[in-house]
């Protein structure tokens, strides 16, 4: 077997892989000996096949498995003995193709561009802030009155009282188009808040300023996207009487209210939202502290970027933000997305970036454990209620997905790492300066 080396420009290397004849007549006699002991053929005991009729038999199939290990054999030789990783996988070709045949030499043309070597990294050099903010009691009011908002209560107001935005109308209504009712069109008693958007666009809007005991004729139009085909994009009209109108009545700041959210009692509650504001003042934290992180990398190490891997990255990059800026297509069955320079620059930043982390991982030793892959798809399982087993069986059969769902904890733990060796000040802010770090990481 021999490996020729006919290209070393950069990144870029190219090579040629000739397996002779005699070497794949060995591979094959090799593969027929493994597998004489268990081969039954009639007229022969079991493992008592000549391996002459063998190979008439299996020898066609066993030369293209035994073409396959030789050169998969000579790649992995090649890689061990260079050192070389291979950015994307390597291009293969056999010369001759279909003219090929058995008692010839196997020639094989090998191409790919080389991951860089990544300079050393010295952390010291990275100075962080990490930002903390502490739940102060006005932030605890605050999202406590937000929770008592939502477990409101609603009272009837005076009579001849108007409605307002917000307020709860108990209403019966017909609905009819064109003169003539539709199936599913009408209800009796039905409470309906004003403001809160469950009815058709418009709807709402027209019952503000009713009273008890007022009749309103409501004069809507079906969105073009509306789910019943047959009223989609059509003008509705809706016979209505206002049977009641309240007001809104924030639950009550007491043990009571703090039971129905699981609490034994006001301040277990208070405690509870303290600890999950913290919790995500200290997420908010972490991100901007990561991103400091990120962009001080950026800087330090340079080095070469394998282009067949920025441009794929690029392509990558552009037909996302295609699909966020056109958010109705679902498929991929559109024209082809073109990169720009911006698509380029961010995907330079990208691929470096990896490549800095997953070097430094692993050097590090870094490893995703199957514990922590186990909390990362019980994560994301709860996102499909009832399909829960479903999903599981989903990511066992799907490398790919695997690999999705560890990549963010390998980068979180080489973070972490870094971190670890970095010169990090502890730097106590207010809600609203953390809130104007996360703003200004949104606009870069």
């Amino acid at each position: 077997m021999q490996v020729t080396e006919t290209l070393k420009d950069g990144l870029k290397r190219a090579y040629t892989i000739t397996v002779s004849a005699a070497e794949l007549e060995a591979k094959v006699q090799e593969k027929l000996l493994e597998a004489q002991p268990e081969v039954e053929i009639k007229g022969f005991r079991k493992g008592k096949v000549p391996l002459a009729i063998l190979k008439k038999q299996f020898g066609q199939r066993l030369m293209g498995d035994a073409m396959q290990d030789a050169i998969d054999g000579a790649m992995k030789e090649h890689f061990e003995k260079t050192g070389d990783r291979p950015a994307l996988q390597p291009d293969v070709k056999m010369q001759g193709g279909e003219t090929w045949k058995e008692g010839q030499d196997v020639v094989v043309d090998m191409s790919y561009e080389a991951l860089p070597p990544i300079p050393e990294l010295d952390s010291s050099k990275i100075t962080l802030d990490r930002l903390s903010v502490k739940a102060d009691e006005a932030s605890v009011e605050e999202a406590l009155k937000n929770l008592a908002a939502t477990a409101q209560d609603f009272k009837e107001r005076k009579a001849g009282v108007k409605s307002k935005d917000g307020d709860q109308v108990t209403i019966d209504f017909k609905g009819s188009v064109d003169g003539v009712e539709f199936e599913g069109g009408a209800g009796e008693d039905y409470p309906l808040v004003l403001g809160s958007n469950s009815f058709i666009p418009g709807f709402e809007a027209q019952l503000v300023g009713a009273a008890a005991g007022d009749a309103v004729t409501v004069k809507v139009t079906f969105p073009a996207e509306y789910g019943a085909a047959h009223l989609a994009g059509k003008d509705a009209v809706f016979a209505c009487t206002v049977k009641a109108v309240k007001k809104p009545v924030p639950a009550a700041l007491d043990d009571e209210l703090a039971k129905k959210f699981g609490a034994e009692d006001l301040a277990a509650l208070k405690g509870q939202i303290s600890d999950r504001l913290e919790a995500e003042y200290k997420g908010a934290s972490r991100a901007v502290l990561k991103r400091s992180l990120l962009d001080q990398l950026d800087g330090l190490v340079k080095f070469d970027l394998p282009p067949a891997l920025v441009d794929a990255e690029a392509a990558q990059i552009a037909h996302q933000l295609w699909h966020e800026e056109n958010p109705d297509v679902h498929d991929h069955n559109h024209g082809s997305v073109e990169t720009t320079e911006e698509h380029k620059k961010l995907a330079e930043r990208r691929v470096r970036l990896g490549l800095v982390l997953a070097e430094i991982g692993r050097k590090a030793e870094v490893t995703v454990s199957d514990a922590e892959m186990t909390q990362a798809v019980l994560a994301q399982a709860r996102q499909y209620p009832g399909q829960e087993r479903q999903y599981f069986e989903f990511v066992q059969k799907n490398p790919n997905m695997q690999q999705q769902l560890r990549a963010p904890i390998f980068e979180d733990k080489v973070v972490d790492h870094i971190v670890a060796g970095a010169k990090v000040t502890e730097k106590e802010v207010s809600k609203e300066e953390l809130q104007k770090f996360i703003e200004a990481l949104d606009e870069m």
